[in-house]
């Protein structure tokens, strides 16, 4: 442990994964930018699940690292019009219980967590005029197709300690700006998007130590198909890469060049409501975590 005091980046990507187990970039997050009509107010309830190995660079003296973190999440949202065109608000807050083991110098360890991580607010805005449709008049003609533009900000409300490594919260502000769209082919679908996280320093890192995080760039694709209306199946992925870490300006050798695939498939459940299944997984990975998530959401849907 005194050693890792000393050099205590070396658990850095940790604190990254405990705060947000489908953390940042490696999100896959289908039908983001799927048309929405104007009114709709939706409440979100999330269980997920991550858990896999930790990699680090070559230096490191912690082998066999791997994390296993549960989240809560829950969210509220809706739709609104701005000008002619539509928006969307939505505002999720998790709960967090996570474990790291591996092994310091050949001498096993264990870190528990459990408490409050980082709420995030997502805001969108469709770049396409005449795009603020109520529920008549987007049920008589539904779009076939959006182009958008979004920000997701996460804010440092999570539980942080700075004399700890290991936190649920990150203690800095995080933000993504991002375009997108979606297209309809019949019964099939695809979207698009691209964005750039950025990051604020935690200058309050382990008794006053700064730490920053260069930019890293995202892009995700997806392909859908709709057996019957808000009954569907889709596969992603995603490829994430920069994001390398400073501690008071030495660096962490750990920029990120990863990628991830997953499925997620939507039920109906009467009018109102729905249940979304994702998986995904790690197909390739430099740094940072290359770990399994699974999550299971329900959400309930309603019109002003």
């Amino acid at each position: 442990m005194k050693r890792l005091m000393s050099r205590p980046w070396l658990l850095l990507p940790l604190c990254l994964v405990l705060a947000h187990p489908r953390a940042g970039a490696q999100e896959l997050e289908a039908r983001a930018f799927a048309p929405n009509p104007i009114g709709a107010r939706f409440a979100l309830a999330s269980l997920a699940r991550s858990q896999g190995d930790m990699l680090l660079n070559s230096s490191s003296p912690i082998e066999d690292f791997e994390i296993r973190a549960d989240m809560l999440s829950l969210g509220l949202g809706g739709t609104f019009a701005i000008a002619d065109r539509v928006a969307s608000l939505g505002v999720a807050v998790p709960l967090v219980d996570g474990t790291a083991t591996g092994r310091l110098d050949n001498v096993p360890e264990r870190v528990d967590r459990s408490g409050a991580g980082d709420a995030r607010l997502r805001f969108s805005l469709s770049l396409l005029p005449d795009s603020a449709q109520d529920l008549a008049a987007f049920t008589r003609a539904p779009p076939d197709r959006t182009l958008g533009a979004s920000l997701v900000v996460v804010v440092p409300t999570g539980e942080y300690y700075e004399d700890k490594l290991i936190n649920l919260g990150t203690n800095r502000w995080a933000m993504r700006p991002e375009v997108g769209g979606w297209r309809r082919f019949g019964r099939w679908s695809v979207e698009g998007s691209m964005g750039v996280w950025f990051f604020q320093d935690n200058d309050e890192f382990l008794g006053g130590k700064e730490r920053s995080q260069e930019p890293m760039g995202v892009v995700q694709g997806h392909l859908s198909y709709t057996f019957s209306p808000r009954l569907w199946l889709g596969a992603g992925a995603t490829w994430y890469a920069g994001g390398r870490t400073e501690v008071d300006g030495v660096s962490d050798r750990n920029r990120q060049d990863n990628s991830r695939a997953g499925l997620t498939l939507a039920v109906p459940v009467g009018r109102s409501q729905s249940v979304r299944l994702a998986c995904s997984t790690g197909v390739t990975a430099r740094f940072g975590g290359d770990l399994d998530t699974c999550s299971v959401s329900w959400q309930y849907l309603w019109f002003d």
